[in-house]
């Protein structure tokens, strides 16, 4: 009975910490978005990425394996990947920019679709036809949001598809690295890797922050880091199948953000294509954990 009751209990805290995970991205997203229009994207990408450290070290301290998780031989793989999340954050970024927090992140729920489809030429998974019908059924929702032919070309939206796909590739990087990697060791060199890049463009991009601005770059990063280890304790708590279906919370969060801050409200159509893209990304979490046998 005991031993239940501790598994549900366990399970209970993994779900918080994706809930945690998910508004504070939506946070970092909301500050990314209000510091936009006064420094260049680099700029803030670089404060994203130097100052997520200290989460993330505190978060590899604690770990199991502590330091040692920082061992790698495929230093190389490292670099790839980070190659990918940077270009990715990079698009998204700019997308807020000119975009709405709700319809930027409704979109990038479609990367499960793409991470399914690059699976099968990248990593040589078998696709079978229930997870092809979801992928088909996302990509329509995927175009409901984007109303092609709508300003479409003049708008961020396709920065946004370039990003997820950038994303994807990005996480079936990782899956490539999570034979012999660990993931405080991934998160690690990713964020290693990006703070370099764009520490590398800053006298090309700089902008001296405002005292009021400062704070607000600095907790980019702090925001990122911590939500990364909200995200890795979910996991560590309870299995996959159960905590990521709670990421998609991450899209109340942009919108009362979003609402707030900026005066956006999605309208019917994007609240239309973001259900059916959820939708189509639950399911194809389903099939996945279905055919790794973990439900």
């Amino acid at each position: 009975m005991s031993g239940g009751m501790s598994a549900q209990r366990s399970i209970a805290i993994g779900i918080g910490f994706m809930v945690l995970a998910a508004a504070i991205f939506g946070l970092m997203d909301a500050v990314v978005k209000w510091l936009s229009p006064r420094y260049p994207t680099p700029q803030i990408m670089f404060f994203r990425s130097l100052f997520a450290f200290p989460p993330i070290l505190f978060m590899i301290w604690r770990g199991g394996r502590g330091w040692a998780d920082l061992h790698t031989r495929r230093i190389a793989g490292h670099g790839l990947r980070s190659v990918y999340g940077c270009l990715a954050m990079l698009c998204f970024f700019y997308a807020y920019r000119s975009m709405p927090l709700a319809e930027v992140t409704a979109i990038a729920f479609s990367a499960p679709i793409f991470i399914a489809v690059l699976s099968v030429w990248l990593l040589g998974e078998r696709v079978g036809l229930h997870r092809w019908s979801a992928i088909v059924v996302g990509f329509i929702g995927m175009l409901v949001i984007l109303r092609p032919g709508q300003d479409f070309m003049q708008g961020g939206s396709l920065l946004v598809v370039l990003a997820t796909l950038l994303y994807a590739l990005a996480m079936i990087q990782i899956r490539k690295l999570s034979a012999t990697e660990t993931t405080n060791g991934t998160a690690f060199y990713f964020t290693a890797f990006c703070t370099l890049y764009t520490g590398l463009a800053l006298p090309w991009f700089w902008v001296t922050p405002s005292l009021a601005d400062l704070p607000l770059l600095i907790a980019v990063g702090l925001l990122g880091g911590m939500a990364q280890l909200c995200m890795t304790r979910a996991f560590a708590r309870a299995p996959a199948s159960v905590v990521a279906p709670f990421d998609y919370t991450h899209l109340l969060w942009s919108v009362l953000f979003g609402w707030y801050l900026f005066g956006d409200f999605p309208d019917a159509q994007t609240w239309i294509g973001a259900a059916i893209v959820v939708a189509s990304g639950l399911y194809i979490l389903y099939r996945e954990t279905m055919r790794r046998g973990q439900v």
